[in-house]
Formats: C-alpha cells, sequence, structure tokens
C-alpha cells in the first residue's frame, strides 16, 4: 500500500507509526490556500471547514499515486463520523480508486478496531505492533512536553529563535529509531529550552491564554492562523486543550485518561449528554483553565461545526459565573488574518487592562 493521511499538528507522528510497520508513506502536503480552494470547490457547501481542508489535501495527494488513507473518526453525532464515506464517495466519483481506513476509538468498537490493527499491521507480529505503539506513543508524548515549554518561552523570547530550534526538533525526532532516540533528543532540546527560561518572570506577573475548541483547527496552526503565535506575541504563554498524546490516551490505550474524564466531568455543568466532538470537554476545559489561574480563554469554531456551535451557545454564562473572558472565532476559507490579529490584540489588551486596575 501507498499510504498517506491528513495534515494535522504533529504529523511526523503518523508518518512515524507507518513507516516503522513497513508501509510506502507519501507525507501530506501542509494546507495552505490551494489546497483549502481545493477543498472549498469539490465539498459540499455545508460541511465543516476541516472536512474541506481534509478534502484539498486527499485530491492533492491523489496526484502523487496514494492509494490508501488512514484517518480517524469521530464521537457520537459528529459529522466526523461520516468523513470517511462521503470523503471516499467523493474521490471515486473524481475517478480515483482509493481505500480510506477509518481508525475510530478502540473503546468504541473493540473488534473494528481489531479488523483496522490487523489491517495496518501487515506482516509485522503483534508483539512488534505494540513495540511501535510503543515507541510512537514515547514520540508523541516527548514531542507535545518539547511544544509545551516552546508556547511558553515565546511569550518572553524572540519568536524566530524559539521557533528554529522548535523546527529543528522534530526534524530531529523525525529520524528516531528506538526510545533510546526519543529520550535522547528529549533531553536535547529540553536543555536547548532550558537556556532561555531566565527570561520566565515571577508567577504572578504571567499572563496564560488557554485555547479550546475542534481538534482539527486546535491542533494545526496552518488553518488557525496561527494563534498560538499570535497570542504569544503579546507576552501571553499559551496551553491547548488537547495535544495528540492525550487524544492517544483518550482513545486508543487501555485503563488510561482518567484525567480527561474528570475534564468531561467538569463540563457537564453545561453541557450534560453527549453531543459530539470535543463539546463537552471543551467546557470542561475552560472551567479547568480558569481553576488553574489562566487569564482567559480563546475558542476555535469551524464554521459550521455543530458541537463547537453548541458550546459557543454557553460560552456567556460560563464566562460570567467563573469571572473569566472568552474570545471565539469562526475559522472557515474566509478567515482572514488580519481580522484574527486584530481581534485576538484586542482581547488581549482587554485582559492586561483588567490586570492592571486589580494591581491598582
Amino acid at each position: 500500500m501507498r499510504l498517506s493521511f491528513p495534515y494535522m499538528g504533529p504529523t511526523i507522528v503518523y508518518a512515524k507509526l507507518l513507516e516503522l510497520l513497513g508501509h510506502d508513506v507519501v507525507m501530506p502536503p501542509r494546507p495552505n490556500k490551494e489546497i483549502i480552494d481545493l477543498g472549498v470547490k469539490y465539498s459540499p457547501e455545508f460541511a465543516c471547514f476541516p472536512f474541506k481542508v481534509i478534502t484539498g489535501t486527499y485530491l492533492k495527494l491523489m496526484e502523487q499515486g496514494v492509494d490508501t488513507l488512514v484517518t480517524s473518526g469521530g464521537h457520537g453525532p459528529c459529522r466526523a463520523g461520516y468523513y470517511g464515506e462521503v470523503h471516499k464517495k467523493i474521490l471515486h466519483e473524481l475517478g480515483y480508486d482509493v481505500e480510506i481506513i477509518v481508525i475510530d476509538s478502540v473503546r468504541d468498537d473493540y473488534k473494528y478496531f481489531y479488523q483496522i490493527a490487523k489491517r495496518l499491521k501487515g506482516n509485522n507480529s503483534w508483539l512488534k505492533v505494540v513495540q511501535v505503539l510503543k515507541i510512537v506513543y514515547e514520540l508523541t508524548k516527548a514531542l507535545d512536553e518539547v511544544e509545551k515549554k516552546v508556547e511558553i518561552l515565546r511569550a518572553y523570547y524572540d519568536n524566530t529563535v524559539i521557533n528554529k530550534i522548535w523546527l529543528q526538533a522534530q526534524e530531529d525526532f523525525y529520524t528516531v529509531k528506538d526510545n533510546s532516540d526519543i529520550k535522547k533528543y528529549k533531553q536535547r532540546y529540553l536543555k536547548k529550552l532550558a537556556a532561555y527560561s531566565d527570561q520566565i518572570p515571577a508567577a504572578e506577573d504571567r499572563l496564560k491564554i488557554g485555547i479550546i475548541g475542534e481538534i482539527f483547527v486546535v491542533l494545526e496552526q496552518s488553518i488557525n492562523n496561527q494563534i498560538e503565535e499570535k497570542v504569544n506575541r503579546f507576552g501571553f504563554e499559551v496551553e491547548r486543550s488537547q495535544y495528540l498524546s492525550d487524544w492517544i490516551r483518550e482513545n486508543i490505550l487501555p485503563f488510561t485518561a482518567n484525567d480527561l474524564k474528570e475534564i468531561e466531568h467538569k463540563g457537564e455543568e453545561f453541557i450534560e449528554i453527549n453531543i459530539g466532538g470535543h463539546a463537552k470537554e471543551n467546557i470542561g476545559h475552560a472551567i479547568d483553565f480558569k481553576e488553574r489561574g489562566f487569564d482567559g480563554i480563546i475558542h476555535l469554531k469551524p464554521f459550521a461545526c455543530l458541537p463547537e456551535l453548541i458550546s459557543q451557545s454557553v460560552m456567556d454564562d460560563l464566562s460570567n459565573k467563573y469571572d473569566i473572558p472568552v474570545l471565539t472565532i469562526s475559522i472557515d476559507e474566509q478567515t482572514a488574518d488580519a481580522n484574527v490579529l486584530t481581534r485576538v490584540e484586542a482581547f488581549l489588551d482587554m485582559i492586561k487592562e483588567k490586570n492592571y486596575r486589580e494591581v491598582m
């Protein structure tokens, strides 16, 4: 099989998983205007923005002879659960003979997950598959740990310098072959970043923003207008509600993610039932950010995303009850970078002014 997958966040993790299992892997292109325009052209008008971006990515991959696409499914009522079938129909109607393998949570359907795992493992033994999964999970955790340091340091130091370290780290992590390589690179880059830690002010002077929302637009910087760097640029630290290692713990690994269940329980105060996606969890994360002393929340909502539309509807009540400002930004193909920058700047200025008055 000549495999590929959607571009989302730490894409090297998906590539490493498939490569270690012996597949011929094609790296997907990073989403750009050409890919977005292509996706918009061939997607239903009412489809959510992530669907359109993935459509464009798939169409570009068809030009490279990819015959199999691997993607994830969706939870509950979220339409992401239908992405695989609809994308397959679109590609087939355009004349592409391609297979789409959808990886759903092991907790949703153990038998289905086993069949998918058996399909992807190829000629490898199950022992080899377990070893590969362990390597990939450790790689994901290491990347997330380094990135969290980056999201702090960029608030106090030149973004260009910190981003250069982060980009080099991703390139080096992509070359890993075992857990000893992962440990070596994690220590190397945490040490490099630690050299800039003297720029971090005292705890009472640090300003922090939590970013919540639909997983695709939260993880993928190329389609959320580099929201994290924009926030960092104004002297605010950033932490996301979702990192890839969290998704793996929640959906793949058994007997894990109890902390994520606690987050979901917090969200039940405003959303009692499962409405799909990560809507309930996002509300829980917003409350958790407040309890941990964060100064504001940015909520990223893809246009036409039904779960996040419901999340947005309760944000005012949450903001008032927990006394934390929330900025919701709708993301689609029409979202202009200047518009996002202006709204983020005004939001952060408001928070700084509020804190200044409280100090006075």
